[in-house]
């Protein structure tokens, strides 16, 4: 990818990283207070269950392209570390093609579930009658970001792969 493309990208999950931060931060603070209006005051809130049940599929699915990008997520690594460099490089591009067509099936479903919501007008049952469509939206918008990290870490394994030899030092993707 170009620099100018890369750069892009860099900006916008670093602007999601910093909206999960802000999310993280009043999820705390709303729950906090909705513990101490129900306990304290015996009048809970009737909003914050389901807006930070919303907002936790937010942290979950808008925040994996960034865990993604920093290779954080959790994996067992122990047999891969000892295979010869070119079939970890070969793993790390099969892993990204997997993974982006993995997400490429959850944008196109997740993207048919919030178009009907929207069609439909579906509203959560509650006091908030939150419209389903803004918590589906998430699934295509987080999923999409996923897909596209996965094919550049799947695009970046090339060169790498064409580079390496086994007899070579030890692989530090």
């Amino acid at each position: 990818m170009t620099k100018t493309a890369m750069s892009g990208w860099d900006g916008l999950l670093a602007v999601l990283h910093w909206t999960t931060k802000a999310v993280l931060v009043f999820m705390m603070v709303s729950i906090c207070y909705d513990a101490i209006m129900r306990y304290a005051f015996a009048a809970p809130t009737s909003w914050s269950l389901e807006i930070n049940s919303f907002l936790l599929v937010y942290l979950a699915v808008i925040s994996a392209a960034e865990a993604q990008r920093h290779d954080a997520h959790i994996r067992i690594t122990y047999f891969k570390d000892k295979l010869p460099p070119r079939l970890r490089i070969s793993i790390d591009l099969l892993t990204g093609l997997l993974g982006a067509a993995f997400c490429a099936i959850l944008v196109w479903r997740g993207g048919i579930m919030t178009l009907q919501a929207l069609e439909y007008g579906e509203r959560v049952s509650s006091s908030l009658g939150t419209p389903m469509v803004y918590p589906y939206a998430l699934l295509p918008i987080g999923f999409a970001a996923l897909g596209l990290q996965f094919l550049i870490d799947a695009l970046t394994a090339i060169p790498r792969l064409s580079e390496t030899t086994d007899e070579e030092a030890p692989y530090h993707g």
